[in-house]
């Protein structure tokens, strides 16, 4: 709606993750590097966690378009799933046939152990990319286990890189899961963006969008965004596609801290109290 007011070729805020707005932070680049890294040189497992909203999906995406095509990859979305439907998946991912009866783990596997050794000798790599993996149960983490016991004399047979909210960690710290936890070399762990990545972030997201057209944030309005949204990306892209349209249903092109407040007023204070940390957050002290 307020792109054309705006000069703009699309709305840079959009929420869908989309790897051509990625803003590579220093840490996002270093989490981008790990998984580049363990992949190549072959680790195993990887792991990539972080809060809601944080830009793990968008990191998953632009992996996979910076991947050459040596590399088979398969991306598992759908985590409410069993032990077995997850090899079923792998299996469709990566393009190999299913068989149509007797379907059981150990048919799967073997068609699966068949699929990477034949991989292998074409001097290729299997990655497996399982998103949302905080929400897989432990007997499907220990299948996962196990199909890291893959491999040849001198190497894994495919890589595996569990990326998910910090539940994940914490599921791994069990007892019964203690041996995939030990077999995950290569971690880490997403934080929030600083008030000058804030800055970068939004003025980055603008640009790709064709701008930055007539649009002006103050120094007033950085400030508000960063303590409501307290560096949250998908915070930062509600946010700013709300300041956006107030400014453009007010005619105006210049985003200030009334702009923002208003904005943070039309979306609800409950919105942002879901990643607050303190009672006495900036937000709490103003007046919507």
């Amino acid at each position: 709606m307020y792109a054309d007011y705006f000069r703009l070729k699309e709305n840079p805020f959009h929420l869908t993750p989309d790897p051509r707005y990625l803003f590579l932070s220093r840490q996002h680049q270093e989490a981008l590097n790990c998984l580049i890294y363990g992949i190549q040189e072959k680790k195993g497992f990887m792991m990539i966690t972080g809060d809601i909203g944080l830009g793990k999906t968008t990191i998953c995406r632009s992996l996979l378009e910076a991947l050459d095509p040596s590399v088979e990859t398969a991306l598992i979305f759908n985590t409410a799933i069993s032990d077995t439907d997850l090899l079923e998946t792998i299996l469709g991912e990566f393009g190999i046939p299913a068989p149509g009866e007797n379907r059981n783990k150990k048919v799967y596997f073997d068609i699966l152990n068949d699929f990477l050794l034949q991989n292998f000798a074409a001097g290729k790599t299997a990655v497996l990319l399982i998103d949302e993996a905080q929400n897989l149960s432990h007997g499907v983490l220990e299948q996962i286990r196990m199909l890291s016991n893959l491999e040849t004399e001198k190497e894994k047979l495919i890589q595996i890189i569990l990326i998910g909210q910090p539940e994940l960690t914490a599921n791994l710290m069990l007892p019964a899961l203690r041996q995939l936890n030990e077999r995950i070399t290569v971690r880490y762990h997403l934080k929030p963006f600083s008030p000058a990545e804030v800055k970068e972030y939004i003025h980055h997201r603008i640009r790709i969008a064709g701008g930055p057209g007539d649009i002006r944030f103050t120094y007033g309005a950085y400030q508000l965004i960063y303590h409501f949204t307290e560096g949250i990306p998908r915070r930062i892209n509600a946010l700013c596609d709300r300041t956006l349209l107030v400014a453009y249903t007010k005619n105006i092109s210049r985003i200030d801290r009334q702009i923002v407040k208003k904005a943070v007023g039309d979306i609800g204070l409950d919105y942002f109290q879901k990643t607050m940390g303190s009672g006495k957050k900036l937000w709490a002290r103003l007046t919507i």
